[in-house]
């Protein structure tokens, strides 16, 4: 209590503080929230049956096709899947202030709807999605079909970023 107004004095207020995804590295730790990264700039293509679109949910592994299904690494518990990606896409900023698609590596998973029971290893999808921050492009596994439709994809949600972007990507989707 404090004696001039008679009242119980108030705790003081620590400020809350947010957390994030951080990485681990061979530097040493300063605090706090230190080696985290921002996951702001990364999104979600899903490419399903030929058709890409975007879909923010798979960060958390609820993108429409993940709902509702039971994934296993075991390939063979999913025998009647089709085949779907998540393709984790990067924005930056490059030198002159100009957008373009920085990143982009594509995973491979199986949904079977009907059975609810889909295949994917969590692994490999995390050691992508850090492939795509990290600025590289990693899209080999896709087929003609899948590689034609991410490319559309990226062209018409911004042609702009998509001329911005370097040639490496576009050779990828060649």
């Amino acid at each position: 209590m404090t004696e001039q107004q008679g009242q119980p004095e108030q705790p003081e207020k620590k400020e809350k503080k947010s957390l994030a995804l951080n990485v681990v590295s061979n530097k040493q730790h300063k605090g706090f929230g230190a080696g985290t990264i921002d996951l702001s700039a990364v999104s979600c293509v899903i490419i399903d049956g030929g058709v890409a679109y975007i879909d923010d949910g798979a960060m958390h592994a609820k993108s429409k096709v993940e709902r509702g299904i039971k994934f296993t690494p075991n390939k063979e518990d999913c025998p009647n899947g089709r085949k779907c990606w998540i393709v984790w896409t990067a924005v930056e900023r490059n030198e002159a202030g100009a957008v373009y698609y920085a990143g982009a590596t594509a995973c491979e998973m199986r949904v079977d709807t009907e059975a609810r029971r889909g295949w994917k290893i969590l692994a490999d999808h995390v050691n992508k999605l850090d492939a795509a921050i990290k600025r590289k492009y990693k899209l080999e596994e896709l087929d003609a079909e899948e590689k034609a439709a991410f490319r559309k994809l990226l062209i018409e949600h911004n042609e702009e970023w998509w001329n911005n972007s370097p040639e490496s990507l576009k050779e990828a989707l060649a």
